[in-house]
């Protein structure tokens, strides 16, 4: 792809016929040969940088259908912004010229389940780094058990909670996270150079379905 083509209408039009594809069973696993990898060896120039979670079922080139040096990736566990991850998207924008940030949520995340189990009454204290992630996610887990009428503070009943509800709250935490501790990426998006798409990846169909677009996705 083209320096003139890196916009990020075009970036995210690109990113969802890849998941057509995938979705479709018909993959073309471009740019995957000896070729490209020589061709990418002294530099990379990604189409988009996604940052999503570790899960192994996440494989974002696959679900995109993209090649070598096709995607800048950043993952954890319950795609919890951190300084590193401030960090490497920043790189991304600034650095590579990336036009486009993917963020990637997704359904049945054992994150999500973990923050929405710490919140019960006879929760099991979790290991300090884990439990350090998963609180990230908590307010979203208490967002969603106070609109189905679930207590303001104290414990609450993890079957009450739907899962789903909670990863599109901390999705879009996350991304409001990532506008309000960059100023980079904010000012990326606010000249037009830039746009951030929040999507939900479900698991059994295989589908990226976009849920919060921040930036103009809009082809001229």
């Amino acid at each position: 792809m083209t320096r003139v083509e890196r916009t990020p209408a075009i970036a995210w039009h690109e990113m969802a016929r890849g998941n057509e594809r995938f979705v479709a069973g018909a993959p073309l696993h471009p740019r995957q040969d000896v070729e490209r990898r020589e061709e990418v060896s002294h530099a990379q120039e990604p189409l988009a940088a996604l940052f999503g979670c570790s899960d192994s079922r996440l494989a974002a080139e696959i679900i995109f259908d993209k090649g070598i040096g096709d995607l800048f990736v950043i993952r954890n566990a319950g795609q919890v912004i951190s300084e590193s991850v401030l960090g490497s998207l920043e790189y991304a924008v600034a650095t590579l010229h990336v036009p486009l940030i993917v963020v990637l949520g997704h359904d049945q995340c054992g994150a999500v389940a973990a923050a929405i189990e710490s919140q019960a009454p006879d929760a099991t204290p979790l290991p300090p780094h884990i439990s350090n992630l998963i609180s990230r996610i908590v307010p979203a887990v208490r967002r969603v058990a106070l609109q189905h009428g679930g207590p303001a503070t104290g414990a609450i009943d993890p079957a009450s909670i739907d899962s789903s509800d909670v990863g599109r709250e901390h999705l879009r935490d996350t991304i409001a996270e990532l506008l309000e501790e960059s100023e980079l990426i904010s000012d990326a998006i606010a000249a037009g150079t830039l746009a951030i798409v929040g999507a939900n990846y479900r698991l059994f169909e295989g589908r990226a379905e976009p849920d919060i677009v921040v930036g103009d996705l809009k082809l001229a």
